[in-house]
């Protein structure tokens, strides 16, 4: 199946490019996804580790299986003061 990334701008900092699309195998898992994306983008895997992933604007666990062309974004969480 295929699954469309929108990178937050510091992700995409890290990428080839802020739009990604990948296919995966049936039944993946946004998990599935961050191992795929550590092994073709491996500038990507340290930042992975806290990306938090929206699907249809709402966040989602890392367990949640993704459907065929679903878009998912991956953003860093902000901290401040």
């Amino acid at each position: 199946m295929r699954v469309d990334i929108r990178l937050s701008a510091a992700l995409a900092k890290l990428t080839s490019a802020p739009k990604l699309s990948v296919e995966l195998p049936d039944a993946a898992t946004v998990e599935d996804l961050y191992t795929h994306l550590a092994a073709i983008e491996p500038e990507l895997a340290p930042a992975l580790r806290s990306a938090l992933p929206i699907v249809a604007g709402e966040h989602v666990r890392r367990t949640q299986p993704l459907g065929h062309g679903v878009e998912i974004a991956l953003l860093l969480p902000i901290s401040g003061g």
